[in-house]
Order: C-alpha cells, then sequence, then structure tokens
C-alpha cells in the first residue's frame, strides 16, 4: 500500500445517512471498528444530511438511496437519488460508498458517476460486512466500483486510449502522461479509476492494480 492509499484510510470524519435505525446503528458500529481514528455523524434524511455534509466536509459518506426528504416523510429511492446528484454536483471531489438494496437505480446518475472525481462504490446492502468494507477501502482510495448492470458494454473514451499508450508503450508516469496529455495529474488518476472499472479492474492484495489493467486492457484488444 502507497503512502497515499495508506493515509487515506485514515479518514477524518464519515457522514452516514440512513433510516432504518438498526441498519444505521450496525453500519456505525461496524464501520468504527475499521475507522477507530475517524469521527462519525449520522442522519436519517436528506435534509439533515444536507446539513451535516455542508458543515463537516467528510472524508466519506456512507448512504442509503431508500431515504426520506425530511423526518416526517415516507423514504422513496428518487429522494436519494436527488441528494446523491446534488452532491456530486456541489462537492466533485467527496468520496460516496452508496449501499442499497435499489442499486440499480443508480443507471439513473451514471454520467453524473462517470464525471465524478472523488471515489465512488456501491455495496447491495445484502452484501457481506468484509465486501462493504472493501468498497469503503475503494472509495477511500478515490477509485470506483459500479454493478455490473452499469458496465453491460465495454465503454472506453479517447483520453483512456491516450492514457494507455504513454503509460504502456511510451513508459511515462502519471506526471509526465499529463504533461503530455495537458490535464492535471488528478484527471490522469480519474482517467485510471475509470478505465480500471470498466475494465473490472480492482485492488487485489498481492498484485499491482497497474499490471492488472495492462492485462485486461491488452485482453480487451485496447492495447497491442
Amino acid at each position: 500500500m502507497s503512502i497515499q492509499e495508506s493515509s487515506a484510510l485514515r479518514p477524518e470524519s464519515i457522514v452516514i445517512v440512513d433510516d432504518h435505525e438498526a441498519i444505521l446503528e450496525g453500519t456505525l458500529s461496524i464501520l468504527q471498528k475499521r475507522y477507530p481514528e475517524a469521527k462519525f455523524y449520522t442522519t436519517q434524511n436528506a435534509q439533515a444530511a444536507q446539513e451535516k455534509i455542508e458543515n463537516v466536509e467528510p472524508s466519506l459518506v456512507v448512504m442509503d438511496l431508500s431515504i426520506p426528504s425530511t423526518g416526517d416523510e415516507m423514504a422513496q429511492t428518487e429522494i436519494g437519488i436527488l441528494l446523491l446528484r446534488g452532491l456530486m454536483k456541489a462537492y466533485p471531489q467527496l468520496n460516496f460508498l452508496v449501499q442499497s438494496a435499489h442499486v440499480r437505480s443508480l443507471i439513473r446518475l451514471k454520467p453524473a458517476i462517470e464525471s465524478h472525481q472523488g471515489g465512488f462504490t456501491i455495496s447491495d446492502k445484502s452484501s457481506s460486512i468484509t465486501e462493504m468494507l472493501t468498497r469503503a477501502d475503494w472509495a477511500l482510495q478515490g477509485l470506483v466500483y459500479t454493478p455490473r448492470d452499469m458496465r453491460t458494454n465495454l465503454e472506453i473514451k479517447p483520453e483512456w486510449l491516450d492514457m494507455l499508450l504513454l503509460a504502456f508503450q511510451d513508459g511515462l508516469q502519471d506526471k509526465a502522461i499529463a504533461g503530455r496529455m495537458n490535464v492535471s495529474e488528478r484527471t490522469v488518476r480519474h482517467y485510471w479509476t475509470r478505465l480500471q472499472d470498466s475494465l473490472e479492474v480492482y485492488p487485489e492484495e498481492g498484485k499491482n492494480i497497474r499490471i492488472q489493467t495492462e492485462i485486461s486492457a491488452r485482453q480487451a484488444g485496447l492495447l497491442d
């Protein structure tokens, strides 16, 4: 694990959004054990979540999609979608873990997710604790993980191909790639995470993710 990744896994604060009190408390307990140094804030509706995130500016937001607008209203998936869309627009570098039984509805946010600069991962509520914590770690590292339903076809953008050639044919590091492409180094890292999600390449213990990306890109015909 790099110094940057190690630092990312020590979040200063985390906001959890879920209208079911038992699930909220369970998620809080699990994450507190994972990140004992972090400050935690819990909310149960969109209005409270918006206010808390504005005040706290957290390292990570863990949220359900089916939430009420206020404490007096019924939970609706559309409310969570609207909140998430607004938060991604207002905080383009904020990290998200969406934990929901309605993850397929996120297809409506696909363009926003693709352009989001922060980490964005998705975990079904039926997933194991280990899987959920892995998704949280990935989000804090700025990585992207979306369901297979959102990756039905291999969607490769021209700038990703340019980056691949510069990295694996010219042998350039991210800083040099950024200079050649006339973009920021952060943008290059953003391209990597989106490409890796499209290729279904995610961190694995003992494996170099860039090497795995090169292998998958060659298998997909993106590199000679």
